[in-house]
């Protein structure tokens, strides 16, 4: 019996803590839903489709930085791409520039711009091929198989008016920036 005693202080004591933290957890679990679709709210609001009008955009490279340089890279891609932005967002598009290698390339691609609700900001997201890392440079880009290299290339760009700058991440290896116009 003596045994049985503190057993049952114990236990006492310990029921209401549980069933208070039953209850806050609910409270929290509660809260911390509504959190989340408050926050899934924004963002949706922030990524939802903005209708656009299809168009072309021509741009071209104006700084390019390597995260690791080398005396043999070039920093002047002289990059000349054209795009076609449809109604949904979608991006269909061409550019030929000097690689850091100064061979000419070439990067087709397709992608999705997501224009964020209520600003001049927008991210874009293309997937492709490169084609031109020949010879000594060729192990350059991953998967170059036959000269010709997948690519997917982020990117985040302010609008104003006609006229475009986006900031883009070429993998491990740099960052350029391009100024555009729409047509």
């Amino acid at each position: 019996m003596n045994f049985f005693k503190p057993c049952l202080w114990v236990l006492c004591a310990l029921v209401p803590t549980f069933a208070f933290a039953d209850q806050n957890i609910h409270l929290e679990s509660t809260t911390s839903e509504q959190h989340i679709t408050s926050q899934s709210s924004r963002a949706y609001n922030l990524f939802k489709p903005v209708p656009a009008e299809p168009y072309w955009y021509i741009q071209t490279s104006a700084y390019t930085k390597h995260f690791k340089p080398k005396s043999k890279h070039n920093n002047h891609q002289e990059l000349i791409g054209l795009e076609r932005h449809t109604a949904s967002s979608y991006v269909l598009g061409g550019a030929t520039f000097l690689n850091s290698y100064d061979q000419r390339s070439y990067y087709g691609y397709i992608g999705k711009r997501f224009d964020f609700a209520d600003t001049p900001f927008y991210g874009k997201l293309t997937g492709g091929l490169i084609y031109g890392y020949k010879g000594q440079y060729r192990d350059k880009i991953p998967f170059n198989r036959f000269e010709i290299a997948p690519a997917v290339i982020p990117s985040l760009g302010v609008e104003y008016r006609r006229v475009s700058a986006e900031v883009l991440l070429l993998g491990a290896a740099a960052t350029m920036i391009n100024i555009g116009v729409k047509l």
